[in-house]
């Protein structure tokens, strides 16, 4: 897992809110794109570095893409913080 491309994604406060939206369920890019004051293509931008970083997977229904959270990428970034919070030699 790449972690850097992860955090960088994530960074972008536009970025977050796609995720939150996902969160309820997938969208396509036309549906995503009524949530902001941005043009298509800004948030085309957006949706392919979320998928860089694994964050985000899409799949082709007819002629619509669906964008939906790539939950396993999330389960392994909350390991790490987990890892990182963990003090040295606390078993539980």
């Amino acid at each position: 897992m790449a972690f850097n491309e992860a955090f960088k994604a994530i960074a972008d406060p536009n970025r977050r809110k796609i995720l939150s939206l996902l969160k309820k369920g997938d969208l396509t890019a036309g549906e995503i794109a009524e949530h902001f004051d941005m043009q298509k293509p800004s948030v085309s931008h957006h949706l392919k570095i979320l998928k860089q970083a694994d964050l985000v997977e899409d799949r082709r229904v007819g002629q619509h893409i669906y964008y939906s959270l790539n939950t396993t990428v999330f389960q392994d970034l909350m390991s790490w913080f987990y890892d990182i919070l963990q003090k040295e030699g606390d078993e539980s």
